[in-house]
């Protein structure tokens, strides 16, 4: 079994160095992620209507989806993003050293500052503006607190990190 890796239009997805990709993960389009990012079992990320952009160690956990919008919305993703099983990310920003949780829904035009924790199961509206430093849960999702140095390292940093450790065990 191979992932589904399709160029759209004559556009086809890129990803740079130590990368790992599930053998049933779809990669479609206009997509370009960075080094060590991974893209896990049943997860698809369509860049087939609009570009979706990835930094370096982002992993797309189980089941997630990334999408845009037909000429309205890209999607750009940051470094050290992880997005948990199941998520929905469509359309939007995430910038450096996020953790969308499982089953999280972001809509188009969301903003999501740098160092910031989207709860499982959180739904960010379109246009949303998420400030650095702050955990969103709820639906709609809204500002449950401001994060700690701990939460950082302890979750967003590690979660980012250990993904490049499971992806290793499929080289």
């Amino acid at each position: 079994m191979m992932p589904v890796i399709l160029p759209v239009n004559g556009i086809s997805p890129q990803w740079g160095n130590d990368c790992f990709i599930a053998p049933n993960a779809s990669i479609i389009g206009d997509v370009f992620m960075g080094n060590q990012c991974s893209v896990w079992f049943n997860a698809v990320i369509r860049g087939d209507v609009n570009s979706i952009r990835m930094g370096n160690k982002v992993n797309i956990q189980d089941g997630a989806v990334i999408h845009c919008t037909y000429q309205k919305t890209k999607t750009i993703l940051g470094n050290n993003v992880s997005v948990g099983h199941n998520a929905i990310v469509h359309g939007c920003v995430i910038e450096d050293n996020v953790l969308v949780g499982m089953g999280a829904i972001i809509m188009d035009n969301a903003h999501i500052g740098t160092h910031c924790i989207i709860a499982a199961g959180a739904v960010v509206l379109e246009n949303t503006r998420v400030e650095p430093g702050t955990i969103y849960a709820g639906v709609p999702a809204k500002k449950v607190k401001d994060i700690s140095p701990e939460l950082i390292q302890g979750e967003i940093q590690r979660i980012a990190d250990n993904y490049i450790k499971y992806s290793n065990w499929f080289k």
